[in-house]
């Protein structure tokens, strides 16, 4: 999961990715991968879990998300390479703190589409028994029934055809899906703020329902942060972009702010428009309650206030929105696993592409691991907690590599450059121990379960793989380890789910952000020697002009 590729897998025709997308089509990624199932379900889960508070919970959300993107987007503008979230770390920190955080990156991406298959079958439960509502640890759940699932296992590999297909076919399907998205969601705020407004609702039962606490803790599970988390596209077919040192800060930045706007007008619409006598009977706790269809909550409050028509325009989109955004995490999680093949930290075969420049054996693998996510998390609401902590784990190392190149590199060009020295990295890196930390032991567990199981993989594959890069542990390990073993540690002893309580509220996040500071000095202290990252940087860009001379050509 490097930067870098061996000879091996570096040359051939058979490993080529194709460069034809432009601003609109990085930025029309991005927005479209943050408008997926996550504003479907987002307000209510966030109204659910602390009340009108929830437009602080988006706001909040949108700024420790954006304090990660500019990471990236001055990453991606240096190094404009695909699967760059995947690969940056290789650069500073080599082989070993590569594969981590790409392992995590790759897992994240590739549970992305099943979840979003599970989000438009949720839906069009409305048209056909697709799911039944189960109650999972207290919470009310909607669960695939058999049609379901084969239904879901249609809509996966209707992705992997799209992006058979190629990248051109790709940014013309997406660019399309995305101006459906944004028109409808910037109609359902319009249309719920002119019919109805209740705005009593955001006083009479309390403005903050679980006190701070609650307003923090749907930051990370109520499916805020996994509604952001798409900004990372442009950087992760920032390979295939005609100009991504101009175009990948622009798409980053701009589709962060837009949706942020929209995020926060959406919750503030939902909120006024639920109706206040079904309010005062159930609360917020149990605003499901309150909806004629829990599992359509958006449509369910259009039909409540008249705007019939508008709920089957709903309907209508809880596939499109979803399933725009299962595609290009389809072509992101291919893109991923191409990388890694590239760099030898996993099979070669993996960076196989067809005549189109599309990944056929890495698109294969997240269809088949994608099916698998199904059977552990057959809902929406069980695997949004996880995809949001392991996706912002992984951006975690994006922070250090920045520090640690600034000290190292500091004559690179940096067509975009985020100000404030080491202030802004250090902010992303705490936000995304914060978020992690919020997102309760219970999800966590498994996911430093799955971080395990990728290091087993990772020392059988660098005891029986061919050429595979240095493990430069000594750069990597160091900090990686002391990391991820100590936030499981805060998990633990936190008080936010599943956790033992042995540490209250606020203490804890001093705790994190001190913990995140003091692991963020020592990883940029322990990063690769300039001459090593020279030598890393010269094979990502003899890689990167290896492929555009075939981008070139077609």
């Amino acid at each position: 999961m490097s930067t870098t590729a061996s000879s091996s897998s570096a040359s051939g025709p058979g490993h080529r990715l194709t460069r034809r997308l432009g601003i609109v089509g990085l930025l029309f990624a991005s927005v479209g991968s943050i408008i997926g199932s996550g504003w479907l379900f987002g307000a209510m889960q966030a109204a659910s879990a602390t009340g009108p508070s929830a437009i602080l919970s988006w706001a909040i959300g949108g700024v420790m998300i954006a304090f990660i993107g500019l990471v990236y987007a001055e990453l991606g503008s240096m190094f404009p390479i695909a699967g760059g979230v995947v690969r940056f770390p290789h650069l500073a920190f080599g082989s070993f703190a590569s594969f981590v955080g790409g392992w995590t990156t790759w897992v994240a991406a590739a549970t992305t589409a099943p979840i979003e298959v599970e989000g438009a079958l949720q839906y069009a439960t409305r048209y056909a028994d697709f799911t039944r509502t189960k109650t999972v640890n207290g919470a009310q759940v909607h669960t695939l029934t058999g049609w379901g699932f084969v239904a879901a296992v249609v809509l996966m590999a209707l992705f992997v055809v799209i992006n058979y297909i190629g990248i051109a076919w790709f940014a013309r399907v997406n660019n399309i899906l995305v101006v459906w998205k944004l028109a409808m969601i910037t109609l359902v705020v319009v249309a719920f703020l002119l019919t109805t407004f209740h705005g009593a609702n955001l006083s009479d039962h309390g403005f903050f329902a679980h006190g701070a606490q609650g307003v923090f803790s749907a930051v990370a599970t109520s499916g805020i942060v996994f509604s952001y988390l798409g900004f990372r596209q442009a950087i992760e077919l920032a390979g295939e972009g005609s100009r991504p040192k101009r175009d990948i800060p622009l798409a980053v930045i701009g589709s962060l702010l837009v949706t942020a706007v929209l995020y926060v007008l959406l919750q503030l619409a939902f909120l006024v428009a639920v109706d206040p006598g079904r309010l005062a009977a159930h609360g917020w706790d149990n605003v499901a309650d309150t909806l004629t269809n829990s599992a359509g909550p958006l449509a369910s409050i259009a039909s409540t206030i008249g705007l019939g028509w508008l709920a089957v325009l709903l309907y209508i989109d809880a596939v499109v929105s979803p399933g725009d955004t299962g595609l290009i995490y389809t072509t992101t999680a291919a893109r991923m696993s191409y990388a890694m093949g590239r760099n030898g930290n996993a099979p070669a075969a993996l960076a196989r592409t067809t005549g189109r420049g599309a990944p056929w054996v890495s698109l294969a693998v997240a269809f088949v691991v994608g099916l698998i996510a199904f059977l552990p998390f057959p809902s929406w609401q069980q695997l949004v907690g996880f995809i949001t902590s392991a996706t912002v784990l992984s951006f975690g190392s994006g922070p250090l590599v920045l520090g640690a190149l600034r000290r190292r590199l500091p004559e690179r060009e940096r067509p975009f450059r985020v100000p404030s020295g080491d202030l802004l990295p250090i902010l992303g890196f705490v936000s995304s121990n914060l978020i992690v930390y919020w997102t309760g032991w219970t999800t966590n567990w498994k996911l430093f379960l799955a971080i395990v199981l990728g290091i087993v993989l990772y020392a059988v594959h660098e005891t029986f793989g061919k050429d595979t890069p240095p493990r430069e542990l000594a750069a990597g390990a160091t900090w990686v380890v002391p990391w991820l073993a100590g936030l499981a540690v805060l998990s633990y002893v936190g008080d936010f789910t599943g956790g033992r309580g042995w540490v209250a509220f606020w203490p804890a996040i001093a705790l994190v952000a001190v913990f995140s500071v003091a692991i963020y000095y020592l990883a940029v202290r322990q990063a690769l020697p300039a001459e090593k990252i020279h030598g890393h940087v010269t094979k990502a860009e003899r890689d990167t002009e290896d492929d555009d001379e075939v981008f070139a050509g077609g």
